[in-house]
């Protein structure tokens, strides 16, 4: 019988247990999204709370393109030597880590004015309104190489893998989207063309890293907003990053313009309104060979021992939890089964960074 607490292989990764801390922006990264002693302490914190691995928050790839303040960068070879001491501080307590790469596009409101945002069509974006320079063919070339080349910026700093990020409304997630996406060439139509931007962004990433590498990612089970993503269509996406030999896929869904359908919704309270995406997660679980990591609204340790045994999903991860208690997988580990302490009022971004308001 499969536990919670089993130690598994993600590609050549050997986890100690099955629970992941999912991507978060810490908003801790100085101002060229180089680390700081307070982000640091961050990940020293998961790392010493026995978490399994460790999934960054998004690293920006391409330096004029960062969508938020004080997120980790990835944009040039400047970052390897400060990640490396990362990554073996986070290797010395026996837990794993993965980058998350990223690019934002016009899901923003930070310095619009200044920067050009590429997105698959200009077409203002649904929760900002911020309209985006279609990307030309030659754009999506370059967009291309910078995820392969942050991807091995990654395995230079002596993370474990990395995870592109192809949901939440972001810009690959958006290529996926018709509503953003009203292409006419070989980007746009039919979901095999709006995805082929993220098929090609993985087959470069693998070529970079080799085969030995873990690569994941992260992409919606559907949009939840209108004109969005279908889940028929995410399941052949995800079908097809099967056959092209991905290391596991992070199933989420929704974007900010989803409002209470988005990934991360309040009040889950009671274990009826925990996993809001296991339904999807485990259908796709059933469809593919490559590990499924379940995220949203995970709280209590029973709901996911209970979820383990009667799916095929076979990781968890948390975020908002992990916040309000960095040690929570130790707790659990010392048999300390009471669920998370987190409370989900989604006032975790504070003025200081992403922290638990009730602990500032």
């Amino acid at each position: 019988m499969r536990t919670l607490f089993d130690k598994t292989m993600i590609n050549k990764i050997e986890l100690k247990n099955r629970f992941i801390r999912s991507s978060t922006w810490e908003n801790m990264a100085d101002e060229k999204g180089h680390l700081t002693d307070k982000l640091f302490k961050v990940y020293k914190d998961l790392a010493k709370g026995q978490v399994g691995l460790i999934l960054t928050g998004y690293a920006f790839i391409m330096q004029n393109e960062q969508p938020n303040p004080g997120m980790m960068g990835i944009y040039n070879d400047s970052f390897i030597d400060e990640y490396k001491k990362l990554t073996d501080m986070v290797h010395s307590y026996g837990s794993k880590i993965v980058l998350q790469i990223a690019y934002g596009g016009t899901q923003t409101k930070y310095n619009t004015d200044k920067r050009i945002i590429w997105g698959p069509s200009a077409v203002p974006e649904m929760e900002t309104g911020v309209v985006a320079k279609e990307m030309s063919k030659k754009d999506i070339k370059a967009l291309i190489k910078a995820f392969g080349d942050a991807a091995a910026r990654a395995k230079a700093s002596g993370f474990d893998g990395v995870q592109i990020h192809a949901a939440h409304g972001y810009l690959l997630s958006q290529f996926l989207n018709p509503y953003h996406n009203q292409r006419n060439d070989e980007y746009g139509g039919r979901i095999e063309n709006r995805a082929r931007i993220i098929f090609e962004v993985y087959d470069e990433i693998r070529r970079r890293v080799g085969n030995d590498y873990a690569v994941l990612i992260k992409i919606n089970c559907q949009d939840f907003v209108e004109k969005g993503l279908t889940f028929k269509e995410s399941m052949y996406v995800c079908k097809e990053l099967d056959k092209k030999g991905i290391d596991a896929i992070e199933v989420s869904g929704g974007t900010w313009a989803a409002k209470e359908l988005g990934f991360s919704r309040p009040n889950i309270n009671s274990p009826d309104k925990e996993a809001y995406f296991k339904s999807y997660a485990a259908q796709i679980a059933k469809e593919i060979k490559a590990p499924v990591i379940l995220v949203g609204g995970l709280r209590s340790i029973e709901t996911m021992e209970c979820i383990l045994a009667e799916t095929a999903i076979d990781y968890f991860a948390l975020s908002r939890p992990l916040i309000a208690e960095p040690d929570l997988i130790k707790r659990w580990y010392g048999w300390d089964r009471t669920k998370a302490k987190c409370v989900s009022c989604n006032r975790c971004r504070t003025s200081e960074g992403t922290m638990c308001f009730f602990k500032r």
